[in-house]
């Protein structure tokens, strides 16, 4: 064969993977927006909403693995393995927020390593949810979602493997930190409410005090 003709081989196989890495690029910023979409829903209480992004996201995460099958070199890339993260931290906070059993890799369609650090990124969200309720005077239900948050933590320090294999440390040790500073919040919130109760009672009681005395 003629180099010629080598070459013409070699660009068209190019071609093909550059309109599919196109094609890929702009199926992870929808699945990347849209998963943020039903994060924001999901904050906001609307949960039908989040729902119907969360579908839309499914379809999109499912035609992206569907161009990409015979592609394994874009397939397992950091953009696609970012978008399958972010849509895995949609999936998870939504099962939460709405009470249903947390879906598997399966379900999902996507690598269980991108699985893996979805879930890092669902405590950080875990963590959002933690402060609005903090916002809210909603102490208990905070606490609730910090106790939540450790379960989450110390299934996520059970994997151990190479960073080759799955580059998970960095997410454990990120979840450390955003679980250290939410305690260190939710002990100032009960400290503050307790000295309120206290003050209260303190002006109860000088209040009964001074109505005994007129």
């Amino acid at each position: 064969m003629e180099l010629g003709e080598i070459i013409a081989e070699i660009r068209e196989v190019l071609d093909e993977k550059d309109s599919l890495r196109e094609e890929a690029l702009r199926l992870t910023r929808e699945i990347v927006r849209l998963s943020g979409d039903t994060i924001k829903a999901l904050h906001r209480g609307e949960t039908e909403k989040a729902e119907e992004r969360l579908k839309v996201v499914r379809e999109k995460v499912r035609e992206l693995g569907d161009k990409l099958k015979n592609h394994p070199d874009l397939y397992y890339t950091g953009y696609v393995q970012s978008a399958h993260q972010e849509f895995v931290e949609a999936s998870l906070f939504f099962a939460y927020m709405s009470g249903r059993d947390f879906p598997t890799p399966g379900e999902l369609g996507v690598p269980h390593a991108d699985y893996a650090l979805g879930i890092g990124d669902f405590i950080g969200e875990l963590r959002r949810h933690f402060l609005l309720q903090l916002l809210e005077g909603d102490i208990a239900g905070a606490e609730e979602t910090y106790r939540f948050m450790e379960e989450v933590y110390e299934e996520l320090m059970t994997l151990e493997y190479p960073k080759g294999l799955v580059n998970v440390r960095q997410k454990q040790d990120q979840a450390r930190h955003v679980l250290e500073r939410t305690l260190e919040d939710l002990t100032r919130a009960k400290l503050s409410r307790e000295l309120e109760r206290r003050l209260d009672l303190t002006v109860e009681v000088l209040e009964k005090g001074e109505e005994r005395t007129e």
